[in-house]
């Protein structure tokens, strides 16, 4: 089961899998995909994209949702009950697991999915390359062009 509810699809997010990917998830450079969205607007954004690739038959664990602001409303509510109990489900991997895009003990998934909810122009400048690197083949990013984009061009 996922966390949230469902929210009406507003588009189409890539679910199709390659024979490369399911051979060697993390050899190529992943699929870009931006999704348009205010900071405030991140979030519900994120969890469409996630409702959507669930939808299109990718399995709950192959999905890492990661904010630059703000953490997951999941992922408040899963720390509440212990650090052990929170890292144990990411360890799991059978669902999908929502956390900061600085954390450093976060595996890559085939798809990730970062919400550019807030944080510093140093938080997102760090979190998209970490996003980035943990996408096997799939990386969805949730925000504002302009934004991603000036920051994106700053770190090459």
């Amino acid at each position: 089961m996922r966390p949230g509810s469902p929210s009406p699809h507003r588009g189409s997010v890539p679910s199709q899998r390659t024979p490369r990917e399911a051979a060697d998830a993390g050899a190529a450079t992943p699929q870009i995909q931006l999704i348009p969205a205010t900071a405030q607007g991140a979030l519900d954004a994120a969890d469409e994209a996630v409702d959507l690739l669930l939808d299109s038959g990718r399995a709950p664990g192959e999905v890492l949702v990661l904010t630059t602001g703000d953490p997951h409303p999941w992922a408040a509510h899963e720390l509440s009950f212990g650090e052990a109990s929170y890292w144990a489900q990411h360890d799991a991997k059978d669902d999908v697991f929502y956390a900061a895009a600085d954390a450093d003990r976060v595996a890559g998934r085939p798809v990730v999915v970062i919400a550019v909810n807030g944080g510093s122009d140093a938080a997102v400048a760090g979190g998209l390359p970490a996003a980035m690197a943990r996408a096997g083949a799939l990386l969805i990013v949730c925000g504002d062009p302009q934004r991603v984009n000036a920051l994106l061009s700053t770190k090459a």
